[in-house]
């Protein structure tokens, strides 16, 4: 399972001009109860970042968007993903081909048109079919 979070800031310029809702996106990879957040920070440059689920609430907090994917892990490492944005980053890992997808915002949406499962911070994944 992977939970793509989405922040409503960013250090970078260009996305604090460009984005209306969300500025930034980030994969966290769900591995034996162990959360691992991959921080696009430039071109090749990506830092892995070990979080709880205390953390999840605390970003929560401050704005942040969980979604919950099931997607498989993929067998390339993440770190070779050749990434120039957070958001092809995101769309490499989750299989998006849409050139289309440019802002966090569009991800977003993009992945709400599809089945997906909304991870609120705390709660336990349900299936698809729990939800209302």
């Amino acid at each position: 399972m992977i939970i793509i979070a989405f922040a409503p800031n960013t250090s970078k310029l260009l996305p604090r001009i460009i984005c209306r809702r969300f500025k930034h996106v980030a994969p966290i990879y769900v591995k034996q109860n162990k959360l691992i957040m991959y921080q696009f920070i430039s071109h090749n440059n990506i830092a892995q970042i070990p979080l709880q689920m205390r953390d999840l609430k605390i970003l929560a907090r401050h704005g942040w968007c969980f979604v919950c994917l099931a997607v498989s892990a993929r067998k390339t490492p993440i770190n070779n993903v050749n990434a120039i944005t957070c958001v092809s980053m995101v769309k490499k890992i989750i299989g998006i081909h849409n050139i289309f997808i440019q802002t966090p915002y569009a991800l977003y949406k993009k992945i709400n048109n599809q089945p997906h499962i909304i991870c609120h911070p705390g709660a336990r994944p349900q299936d698809p079919g729990e939800i209302n």
